[in-house]
């Protein structure tokens, strides 16, 4: 099944969304991709995949840059670099992606799907009653050419949907492709949805813009998360619609939490941000991330499981990759940035401390906070030491609103952080979202802001609180929040 010839000269690429901050599992991702091309004198291409518009965060592809370069994880095409096979931001191929739906329109492997949502949404509460499983059941697949013609004529929008073949059990009825990790897999067609590929907006869907991409950027092998095994299937339909060859698929195990859930910000910080912004060393996340699945041999500098990016290039099997969750163990890492630290000179420890939690832009900020607020220099330490620790636990008589419940306060806190990470981090935009959840939920400013200033402070006394979360950061804030959030929780188990 995968026919990718072996002289082929090997081309990788991850494809992260632009839609927040870039995730852990990018830069995990980005690192198997990054020793794979490098190991074999391949090419490692970034390419943006931006066409969700309504997720859309303007500041989010510099910040991929920014902490994919931090991290050492240099590309060789991409949408700053460029290349050969450009542009690299899928916004900007739109054209090519409706070229190829035509063809797939033309042989008849695609078709126009007129249904509304209201109408899509109907067939699924229908089928949910009936506990069946949600999919389109292909109304629009069989309407005759002058049918079509109607529906265009009346200026009916439409999606594009994939034509796939019917469940009739013979050869048609299932597609069967090959994981380098796992061997064959089969799926049969009546689990596999007519997929949209083309949305009614003229942007495509990941399934159409991924394949297209990939082939016509001459990419020879996948590796991505193993939850994109259950839409091979319909990429390997794609590319057989197209009459393209179809690349090695690579399925790495999803990153999980100590619980084995997948690995997610309510549980850990996810963020690239956070961890470079909380004094996490380049080489410990790069060098926890290789510790990932198994690839690194043990014996490796006398199993102290510490090793730089050029000993991962040089020693990483693939194939010894194992395909249980690998755990993102956050004290583990905590351990291993501080074997990086001690590791460091003085001088080298100090250029860290003085730049990255002292640095003077982070203190000029703060220092312009606080110039109307102190009556000696002395009390700056005292005001601001929130900017500066890790952690803060604030008392119930600190945060909980005299005319509150301890249930309810709970409560609007995790509303509040439904509205924060929804937000963008500006003085601007914050302000008016936490009044509006305030009359929502009818909490005064007073309650709202107080209540958000002392789970970030510790304190009902700091700085002008938007304008501290500006500078103290939109990662470093919503991790906060979150902590605050699950150490209530344990408390409340601990009192039952």
């Amino acid at each position: 099944m995968t026919s990718t010839s072996t002289e082929a000269p090997i081309r990788v690429r991850i494809a992260p969304s632009p839609t927040g901050d870039p995730h852990v599992g990018t830069a995990y991702i980005g690192l198997l991709n990054y020793i794979y091309a490098r190991q074999r004198g391949g090419k490692f291409i970034l390419r943006i995949e931006d066409t969700d518009r309504t997720r859309f965060v303007p500041a989010s592809e510099q910040m991929i840059f920014d902490s994919l370069r931090w991290l050492g994880l240099g590309w060789d095409e991409g949408p700053d670099v460029g290349g050969p096979f450009g542009p690299y931001r899928q916004s900007e191929r739109t054209e090519i992606y409706r070229e190829h739906a035509d063809i797939l329109l033309a042989n008849s492997t695609a078709y126009r799907c007129f249904c509304t949502p209201e109408e899509i949404e109907e067939i699924r509460k229908q089928q949910i009653a009936a506990k069946l499983p949600p999919r389109y059941p292909g109304t629009c697949r069989h309407l005759t050419k002058a049918q079509i013609a109607e529906n265009l004529a009346a200026g009916k929008s439409y999606t594009i949907r994939l034509a796939v073949p019917p469940h009739k059990g013979d050869l048609t009825s299932s597609t069967t492709f090959c994981d380098e990790l796992r061997g064959n897999i089969t799926f049969e067609h009546n689990n596999v949805d007519d997929q949209v590929l083309m949305k009614s907006d003229g942007f495509p869907t990941y399934h159409l813009a991924n394949v297209v991409d990939d082939h016509l950027m001459q990419i020879t092998d996948v590796i991505r998360a193993e939850e994109w095994i259950s839409s091979t299937p319909k990429h390997v339909l794609l590319y057989k619609a197209f009459g393209w060859e179809i690349p090695r698929f690579w399925h790495m195990p999803l990153l999980r939490n100590l619980d084995k859930s997948k690995i997610s910000k309510r549980k850990n910080p996810v963020s690239l941000i956070y961890y470079r912004d909380s004094g996490y060393l380049p080489e410990a996340i790069i060098n926890f991330l290789g510790l990932m699945g198994g690839g690194m041999p043990g014996d490796i500098n006398n199993g102290t499981e510490q090793f730089t990016l050029a000993e991962m290039v040089e020693h990483f099997v693939f194939t010894n990759i194992r395909l249980g969750g690998p755990v993102f163990d956050l004290t583990k890492l905590k351990w291993l940035n501080g074997e990086y630290l001690r590791k460091l000179s003085p001088e080298d420890f100090f250029h860290q401390v003085r730049t990255r939690v002292f640095g003077d832009e982070y203190l000029r900020q703060i220092a312009s906070l606080m110039q109307t607020r102190i009556e000696t220099l002395t009390q700056f330490g005292d005001l601001t030491s929130f900017f500066f620790s890790d952690n803060v636990v604030p008392s119930q008589e600190t945060f909980l609103p005299k005319k509150r419940t301890l249930e309810e306060t709970l409560a609007f806190a995790q509303d509040q952080l439904a509205v924060l990470e929804a937000t963008e981090w500006t003085h601007e935009a914050l302000e008016p979202a936490l009044k509006k959840l305030g009359e929502e939920k009818t909490w005064s400013v007073k309650e709202n802001f107080m209540l958000l200033r002392a789970i970030l402070t510790g304190s009902t006394m700091s700085p002008p609180l938007l304008e501290s979360m500006v500078v103290f950061g939109k990662a470093r804030s919503l991790d906060r929040v979150r902590r605050f959030l699950d150490a209530q929780k344990k408390l409340a188990t601990q009192r039952k």
